[in-house]
């Protein structure tokens, strides 16, 4: 089993910055990606930013130049600072891992809890 554990989220005004943490635990062998993903009320789920098993990064072009992606592979942990916020970046935010476990050695599709971030205009 798996965890994802997220945490940064809160309410900020408009042009202010976040900083979102996920920290993976449990049964990991390896991970294969690792990013974020969002979701705005009566909106579909979306990628903001990732780190793909390439181990390039891919942002969604909506927050190309205000967010950045970053991980600490010791700690099995990726961040995510948002600047410039908007309030249309408000939605709940999501950690998403493709791990292989030890148990079975096959790639699972994890994800956090969500983490709340509202920007106010």
């Amino acid at each position: 089993q798996v965890q994802l554990v997220e945490s940064g989220g809160g309410l900020v005004q408009a042009g202010g910055s976040l900083r979102l943490s996920c920290a993976a635990s449990g049964s990991i062998f390896s991970i294969n990606a690792m990013g974020w993903y969002r979701q705005a009320p009566g909106k579909q789920r979306e990628l903001v930013a990732a780190f793909t098993s390439g181990g390039s990064t891919n942002y969604a072009d909506s927050v190309k130049g205000r967010f950045t992606i970053s991980g600490d592979n010791a700690k099995n942990t990726v961040y995510l600072q948002m600047n410039s916020l908007k309030p249309e970046d408000t939605a709940v935010y999501y950690c998403n891992s493709k791990v292989v476990t030890t148990s079975q050695f096959h790639e699972y599709d994890y994800w956090g809890q969500g983490t709340q971030v509202t920007v106010s205009s």
